[in-house]
């Protein structure tokens, strides 16, 4: 099967040749491994069925007979055996050249006081699951670096991803093996994903045996607060009101494992420092690394979802969240948002490592990019008004699943999902 290239295989390529080490870690499927193989030189498999007990037993008493193997040398799914961290770290120290060794995991490992932080021998790359552009959805006509280097004519730039593909597209998730799939099978993949965390990854992060159908009605309560700021109280109370007697303490070690093997993940917020009586809500706001998930745990499949616009909305959203985040990192920046006690909110606020910021709306339908205009002029005036160090934003923009990019009279950029990149 021919590879797709991905947009974090140049992040991964530019930081091997400056450390001596790397660990690319996202969920499972995502593609971590697959990339890996394309620069790997030898490969350790640590799932392997036949050879586990061997590794194990192994890596308890001589680790460095596993890092035996041309450079650069892939371990796979490395957290399985947490001793190979400190052995790949001392063979860096020793070898003192770049490129030796490529860790990948699909889940944080226990603490341990034992493991050396890595600090100067490792680097990290975050990897999620593939993004329009990578899918083949996105035409990606509209670069954010563009945009930044202050290219933003957008004008009359389309794409065919219409508003039935995007529900498609959205619940069958960016998993690289579900892209060549038909239809209805792709659709299965994110349903398996969601069967396989719930039975076993859930329990399989730390050793601690966990009940899945608490896990799904966890994850099914998150789900339906996909891409809110809403209090953990309010959480708490969903899964209590469907899943009688269980505790906040049980809640959050669920939650905690969830966050652990990457399927939740949460957007900070963001504090432009602006010298005024507003007061900023610093709650995060609440997502899944794929939109797909949340489906998956909600049993809807793309016509119920369109036929509920606002849960669909939200989980578009989350759909952008992924994107950006992906997007964004590849230019160097990170992503937040913005929300204060009189309502005036932004989906996303884009900063960049050079000081420079964007701030950006998410929605779904084009009856509601007036709406998210003027809370990104309101925004920015706010900021621009105010005593702040900040200066204006690089650019505005609406990212919607309309057909047509263009500009409005206040400058503000709309652009389709399905131009981005």
């Amino acid at each position: 099967m021919r590879y797709i290239e991905r947009i974090t295989d140049k992040e991964i390529k530019e930081k091997m040749s400056a450390t001596g080490a790397i660990v690319i870690r996202g969920p499972k499927w995502c593609g971590k491994t697959t990339s890996a193989k394309q620069i790997a030189k030898s490969v350790l498999d640590m799932q392997n069925p036949d050879l586990q007990e061997n590794h194990l037993e192994l890596a308890n008493t001589k680790p460095s007979l596993l890092l035996e193997g041309e450079k650069p040398r892939l371990i796979d799914e490395w957290q399985i055996a947490p001793k190979l961290w400190n052995a790949v770290r001392y063979s860096v120290d020793k070898i003192s050249k770049p490129s030796q060794y490529i860790l990948t995991g699909s889940a944080s490992p226990v603490d341990d006081s034992t493991m050396h932080t890595g600090t100067g021998r490792f680097a990290f790359v975050t990897m999620k699951p593939m993004t329009l552009f990578e899918s083949g959805e996105s035409k990606g006509t509209v670069s954010l670096q563009d945009l930044l280097s202050g290219m933003t004519d957008i004008d009359g730039k389309r794409t065919d991803l219409t508003f039935e593909r995007i529900a498609h597209v959205l619940c069958r998730g960016g998993w690289p093996n579900a892209i060549n799939m038909s239809e209805s099978n792709a659709l299965k993949v994110s349903r398996n994903y969601l069967e396989l965390l719930c039975e076993s990854d859930i329990s399989k992060v730390d050793g601690v045996k966990r009940n899945p159908i608490l896990a799904r009605a966890i994850l099914k309560a998150y789900a339906r607060h996909i891409s809110t700021i809403n209090s953990n109280k309010s959480l708490y109370d969903d899964i209590t009101a469907n899943y009688a007697d269980v505790s906040d303490r049980t809640i959050i070690d669920y939650l905690d494992a969830l966050k652990r093997i990457y399927v939740i993940e949460e957007i900070e917020a963001w504090n432009p420092n602006i010298r005024s009586k507003t007061s900023i809500r610093t709650a995060p706001k609440k997502s899944m690394v794929d939109p797909s998930i949340a489906t998956a745990a909600l049993g809807c499949s793309p016509k119920e979802l369109m036929l509920d616009i606002k849960t669909f909305g939200l989980l578009f959203e989350n759909l952008v969240n992924r994107d950006l985040q992906v997007y964004v990192n590849s230019i160097g920046g990170h992503l937040k948002h913005y929300r204060d006690r009189f309502g005036l909110e932004c989906d996303n606020v884009i900063h960049f490592h050079n000081g420079k910021y964007a701030l950006v709306e998410a929605k779904l339908g084009g009856n509601r990019i007036k709406e998210a205009e003027k809370h990104l002029l309101s925004l920015k005036n706010l900021i621009e008004t105010k005593e702040s160090r900040l200066g204006s934003p690089a650019f505005l923009m609406v990212i919607t699943g309309t057909d047509l990019a263009y500009t409005t009279e206040n400058g503000v950029l709309v652009v389709p999902i399905g131009c981005l990149r």
